[in-house]
């Protein structure tokens, strides 16, 4: 006699096989690999997955319905493919404060997702490539649900390369950002040398440097010492 085979459920309710005790999580991805993927992980690694969700409207569902700990959330998912994940992770936010999120991109989306990651607490942004490394995904899981914020590497440098682009003092050594706030406080060649220990020779060419690299050529209708400061004052 054959033995059916087990009916297959929903992936919206497959909620209680792999019940675990490091916390009660809901993954969302409209990639049905993916998100088998994270969830078959995620319960070898000893996680509740009461829920799994391909679109934002199932996901905030499943949330409202189950309360998790945690909500795994791609960023693009359907009807358009753009931010439809990141708005429904707001709306998480506005509800439901002790929900973890760990949103996953395939790239950096590094505009959108800045107003939910200034929140500070319990929230990731990781590459959907960061959860090939078990171990470190798994790591920063924890770190979220303790209360911690991580954010992926390639997002931390795409920041910080950002704020180099618009910082228009970026091209300037410390010692002429120095010079420059020293300049701001009205002092003269002469005062800043003295309070730098150096020469006004020195502080003269330090001057020369930095009006060249803020582009301020000389002109007969701006003071060039003026606009620097101005410059400075905009970076501040």
């Amino acid at each position: 006699m054959t033995t059916p085979a087990p009916r297959s459920l929903p992936v919206d309710e497959q909620l209680e096989d792999g019940a675990g005790g490091r916390g009660r999580v809901v993954v969302a991805d409209d990639d049905v690999f993916v998100r088998e993927g994270v969830t078959s992980l995620l319960r070898r690694s000893g996680f509740d997955v009461v829920g799994q969700a391909g679109d934002a409207v199932r996901l905030l569902d499943l949330v409202r319905e189950h309360r998790p700990d945690l909500a795994i959330i791609d960023i693009r998912m359907p009807p358009t493919h753009r931010t439809e994940g990141l708005a429904a992770a707001r709306q998480i936010r506005d509800e439901f404060a002790d929900v973890g999120i760990v949103l996953l991109s395939a790239h950096v989306e590094l505009k959108d997702a800045m107003e939910l990651l200034a929140s500070a607490e319990r929230v990731g942004y990781l590459l959907k490539s960061r959860v090939t490394d078990v171990e470190e995904f798994i790591d920063t899981l924890e770190r979220i649900l303790k209360g911690g914020s991580v954010v992926d590497p390639s997002l931390v440098k795409e920041l910080f390369d950002a704020q180099r682009r618009d910082d228009p003092l970026a091209v300037l050594s410390a010692r002429e950002r120095e010079v420059l706030a020293l300049i701001a406080e009205g002092r003269s060649n002469g005062g800043i040398a003295r309070a730098l220990w150096v020469t006004e020779t020195t502080v003269q060419k330090h001057v020369q440097h930095i009006l060249i690299k803020l582009r301020l050529p000389a002109s007969s209708d701006d003071h060039r010492r003026v606009l620097a400061v101005l410059t400075w004052l905009k970076a501040r």
